[in-house]
C-alpha cells in the first residue's frame, strides 16, 4: 500500500520532551517504520516549522517525512495551528489530485480536519487517530484548557465523517460514541514499544543506596509530577528522578520546572529530587532499569507510553487509574493503580512497594512478560494494516460489482 500519514504538529523528526513533542511523535515514527517493514510505502506529512529544513527527509527504509509549507516556517504552539488547516487541506488536495495514496491516516484532530477536507471527492479512505480528545481535556483542565473554542465541535464532525477511527484504548471508545462516531467504524489499536530497546536486561544508570523512583515524559501540569513530589514528602529514604522538559542547562528558565522545584521546597524534599532535563529516547532504558519503581500519575491519559516502556524494562509501575492506563497496567499484576491527584494514596502505595522486594520482583516480571505479547510495533502495525485493508476492500467493492455487471 501507499500510505500517507498526516501529523500537522507532531513530526517524527522532532526532539521528544518539549511542550508539544511527546508520545504522538514517537507513535507516528514507529508506526510508519513498522508498516514499511511489512512492505508498504509510507510518507509522513507534517507542517514546515523550520525554514532551513529540507522539504523531503528520508526517515527509514520505506519512510520519508515531507514538510508542507503552510503557515510561518517556525515553531507555532499546536493550539494556534487551526488557522492554517484550510491551507494545509488545500495543499493536500493538490497533492492527492496528482498522487493519490491508497489510504490516509490522520494523527490528532487538526490533522483530521486537513485530511478529510483534502481527500474530499478523491475517493481516498481516511483513518483518524485522535491521540487526545478535547472533551476529556476540557473536563480535567477547565479554564486552563488553551484549545481553540471550536475543538470539540470539530472533533465531533471528524468522528462522524472519518472512514475509520483507531482509538488507542477502550476508555476512548466511550468518548467517541458520545461524539456520534458510528460504532462499526471504531477500532481499538494501542500504541507500541520498541522491545529491542526497552527490555529488562542491559546497562543501568548508576545509583546510590537510596530507593529510586523515576518519572519521565513531557513536563506539563496535567502529567501530575507535582503529585509525585508531594508523595515523596511522605516517603522516606527514596529519591525521585524526573526526566523531561528542556535540556538540563535550560531547566532554570522553564516555568513548569520552576513550579515543580517550588513544590519540592515546600515539601522539604528538594535534596531528594533531581531534574534530569531532556533525556534522549535511546538513553531512557538505562534510566528506567536503575529504578525500583516508575510512576506516571497524570490527570488523564489517552494512552500513556511511559508506563509501558517501564514495564518492558521489567520495572514495576504505579499509575493513575485513567484512560489507557486501565488497559495497559493490570492492577496488582503488572503494577498498581491509584486515583489521580491523590498524593496520600500514592505515598501509601510507594511505601508498600518499596518495603516489599518480592512484590516489586513479581510485578516487574509480569510486566516484562506482558509487553512483548501485546505491545510490539510489529503487532500494532499488523492490526493497523488490517484496518487499512478493510477500508480499501470496502471502497473497491462497488467497482468490482460494476465490473461484473
Amino acid at each position: 500500500m501507499k500510505i500517507e500519514m498526516v501529523s500537522e504538529h507532531a513530526s517524527p523528526l522532532a526532539r521528544v520532551g518539549g511542550p508539544d513533542a511527546g508520545g504522538q511523535n514517537v507513535h507516528v515514527g514507529a508506526l510508519a517504520v513498522a508498516l514499511a517493514r511489512r512492505g508498504h510505502e509510507v510518507v509522513v506529512l507534517t507542517r514546515r516549522d523550520d525554514a532551513h529544513r529540507p522539504t523531503v527527509v528520508p526517515f527509514a527504509p520505506g519512510v520519508t517525512v515531507e514538510h508542507v509549507p503552510v503557515g510561518p516556517p517556525r515553531r507555532v504552539p499546536k493550539d494556534r495551528l487551526l488557522a492554517y488547516m484550510d491551507d494545509f487541506a488545500a495543499a493536500l488536495s493538490r497533492r492527492w489530485l496528482v498522487r493519490p495514496p491508497d489510504v490516509v491516516h490522520a494523527h490528532f484532530w487538526m490533522s483530521g480536519l486537513a485530511a478529510l477536507d483534502g481527500a474530499r471527492g478523491r475517493g481516498i479512505p481516511v483513518v483518524q487517530t485522535f491521540h487526545a480528545l478535547g472533551s476529556v481535556k476540557r473536563r480535567h483542565q477547565g479554564e486552563a484548557d488553551t484549545s481553540p473554542a471550536s475543538r470539540i465541535h470539530l472533533e465531533r464532525r471528524i468522528a462522524r465523517e472519518a472512514d475509520a477511527i483507531i482509538a488507542t484504548c477502550t476508555d476512548e471508545v466511550r468518548e467517541l460514541t458520545a461524539y456520534g462516531a458510528p460504532p462499526g467504524r471504531v477500532f481499538v489499536v494501542p500504541c507500541g514499544v520498541d522491545t529491542t530497546c526497552f527490555r529488562p536486561y542491559g546497562p543501568s544508570r548508576a545509583r546510590d543506596g537510596r530507593f529510586r523512583i523515576v518519572t519521565f515524559g513531557r513536563l506539563v501540569p496535567r502529567k501530575g509530577v507535582d503529585t509525585i513530589i508531594e508523595a515523596l514528602g511522605r516517603t522516606s529514604d527514596a529519591e525521585l528522578l524526573i526526566a523531561g522538559g528542556p535540556h538540563r542547562g535550560s531547566l532554570c528558565r522553564d516555568p513548569e520546572v520552576r513550579r515543580l522545584a517550588r513544590v519540592a521546597r515546600e515539601e522539604h524534599v528538594a535534596g531528594r529530587v533531581t531534574f534530569l532535563g531532556r533525556v534522549a529516547h535511546e538513553d531512557l532504558p538505562s534510566l528506567i532499569r536503575s529504578a525500583d519503581v516508575a510512576v506516571s500519575v497524570p490527570w488523564y491519559e489517552p494512552f500513556g507510553i511511559a508506563p509501558v516502556e517501564a514495564m518492558a524494562c521489567g520495572v514495576p509501575v504505579i499509575v493513575s487509574a485513567v484512560g489507557g492506563h486501565l488497559d495497559t497496567v493490570l492492577d496488582g499484576v503488572t503494577g498498581l493503580h491509584v486515583p489521580a491527584r491523590r498524593p496520600g494514596t500514592l505515598a501509601a502505595q510507594l511505601r508498600r512497594l518499596l518495603a516489599d522486594p518480592e512484590l516489586r520482583r513479581t510485578l516487574g516480571a509480569a510486566a516484562a512478560e506482558r509487553v512483548p505479547g501485546r505491545y510490539t510495533w510489529e503487532r500494532i502495525a499488523a492490526e493497523t494494516e488490517a484496518v487499512y485493508e478493510r477500508l480499501i476492500s470496502a471502497s473497491a467493492a462497488p467497482v468490482a460489482v460494476a465490473d461484473r455487471v
